[in-house]
């Protein structure tokens, strides 16, 4: 069983890692928290406890560059004293960035901080890989922070108006991807360039190339469509469908439940459950009184369950925290909540009737799928 540490595992990229990685059994996660950079014995016990360490933690915003460049530094040279310092030699993955060779003071922290990670290697046998990382996008990226796509979801789905300071291309990855090469370097199972003694790179291409507007374009669409009219779009494109699920993550948990419109006349009711642009799945559960249902999450699927006779309580959960997002729903009013990846979800019937709900999935059920994990919200 492998043995590993993430630095930085409650930033963007690492909370996702660790969560994807706390999915493998063959793997035991040695928790990190950022205090250790400022204690150097819990440092030296963590780094100790550790077969592969991934270096994820940096500073990545700051009004003054300086400070990114000297925190970024110091933190590279805590990491390798503690190792030193506890006669352990763990792998060191670290997140590197396509700005290295740029003239930045962030760019160059990345590449004087990969500089001493090789250094160390070569002197203690230590293992050393480098990963070299284009712009990042998922869900749970800080507005303002992370990356263009996450300030766009955030202000869109809001109602609000991003301003395009360069309409240039981007080069993008998504953050399953970017997960699945940390994984496979984990594993070495990914090709690698031999850049010194026991230290390798992988330098890692952007998936998807776009026009900041066109990203604009297709959160508005997102924001219209779905949010608007509860149209879910056409998810056949990789890029697209990664963006969406981005993007409704973003949604305001206030935004749920949504009402339908009933159509009724002398003969019964009418309800339109879900309209897509994209294939999919559409079934019905009847659940008696008491008894609740799923319990699980996804990493990829889009769903919508939809409560149209009895009395229910949906449940969500994000992976990783503690706060329970309680929505109630009652079929005299039929309504729907969506449920977004990554949150652990639920549905209970709270009525004394049968509780009858409809679920539309943009995936055909398939028993060998893997994208069903069960967890208790």
């Amino acid at each position: 069983m492998k043995k590993i540490g993430i630095t930085g595992q409650a930033g963007f990229v690492g909370n996702h890692l660790y969560t994807t990685l706390s999915l493998d059994e063959t793997v035991k996660l040695i928790p990190f928290k950022r205090s250790y950079f400022d204690d150097a014995q819990a440092l030296e016990k963590f780094v100790a406890e550790c077969d592969i360490i991934v270096h994820l933690a940096a500073m990545n915003r700051h009004d003054d560059m300086n400070v990114i460049y000297e925190t970024n530094l110091q933190l590279v040279q805590s990491l390798t004293s503690a190792c030193k310092n506890a006669s352990v030699t763990p792998h060191i993955i670290f997140s590197s960035s396509s700005q290295e060779d740029r003239d930045n003071l962030y760019g160059k922290s990345k590449k004087e901080g990969k500089e001493l990670f090789i250094s160390w290697a070569a002197e203690t046998g230590g293992k050393f890989s480098s990963l070299t990382i284009p712009n990042v996008f998922g869900p749970f990226g800080k507005p303002n922070y992370n990356s263009v796509v996450a300030t766009f979801c955030h202000k869109v789905a809001r109602g609000e108006e991003p301003k395009i300071i360069q309409d240039s291309e981007v080069g993008l990855i998504y953050i399953n991807e970017l997960v699945a090469i940390f994984i496979a370097t984990i594993k070495n199972e990914v090709a690698a360039e031999t850049i010194g003694k026991n230290s390798f790179e992988v330098k890692i291409k952007p998936t998807s190339t776009n026009k900041v507007s066109r990203i604009l374009e297709l959160l508005n669409q997102f924001k219209t469509d779905y949010m608007g009219n509860g149209i879910f779009p056409n998810l056949e494109d990789s890029f697209e469908k990664a963006l969406f699920n981005t993007f409704r993550c973003y949604v305001p948990k206030e935004h749920y439940p949504v009402k339908f419109t009933k159509h009724t006349d002398p003969r019964g009711s009418f309800v339109e459950i879900a309209r897509t642009q994209t294939s999919g799945q559409f079934s019905f559960s009847t659940t008696v009184p008491g008894i609740t249902r799923g319990n699980h999450f996804h990493t990829r699927k889009a769903e919508r369950f939809a409560v149209i006779s009895g009395k229910a309580l949906i449940q969500l959960r994000k992976i990783g925290t503690n706060e329970i997002i309680d929505y109630y729903l009652d079929g005299d009013e039929p309504s729907y909540v969506d449920m977004p990846i990554w949150y652990t979800h639920n549905i209970k019937n709270i009525g004394d009737e049968e509780l009858i709900t409809l679920f539309w999935i943009n995936e055909p059920y398939n028993p060998e799928d893997a994208d069903t994990y069960f967890v208790n919200v």
